[in-house]
């Protein structure tokens, strides 16, 4: 816990235009908050902090498909790799991949069409799309 407040100082110090809120999650809220949970000795707290300092450095924004988001998480924990040596943070490559797996399971179960179990497609406006429920079948002959 010690450690975490470590990390946590210096990043303010680092940082003194984002403000660090304590939530019940970590969160990015752009353009300039941080929410972090207290530290609780997770060997993963000072790499989830990087990961929401990362969406700051980057100033992610918003976005309109899922695919962006997920580009987004990869790039935050990226950016956190890049600071993991400076702020003496442990890098967990397989920590990391679970978080990115819940995105792309998140990915798969949105783009799963409820009537028929095809995978939708998204479009720019952030709306999926059927290709077998929307064409419907039998209308071009098939």
């Amino acid at each position: 816990m010690e450690e975490a407040n470590k990390i946590l100082a210096r990043v303010r110090q680092d940082y003194p235009k984002l403000r660090f809120v304590v939530g019940k999650k970590f969160a990015f809220r752009s353009p300039r908050t941080i929410f972090v949970v207290d530290p609780d000795g997770s060997e993963t707290w000072g790499l989830e902090l990087l990961h929401e300092l990362g969406h700051a450095r980057l100033e992610h924004r918003n976005y309109q498909t899922d695919v962006e988001r997920l580009k987004m998480e990869r790039e935050a924990w990226e950016e956190a790799r890049g600071l993991a040596d400076e702020y003496g943070v442990c890098y967990n490559e397989e920590f990391v991949e679970a978080e990115l797996d819940s995105y792309r399971e998140w990915l798969h179960q949105r783009s799963k069409c409820k009537q028929c179990g095809l995978t939708r497609y998204q479009t720019v406006d952030g709306e999926y799309h059927c290709p077998q429920c929307e064409i419907g079948v039998g209308r071009f002959g098939i």
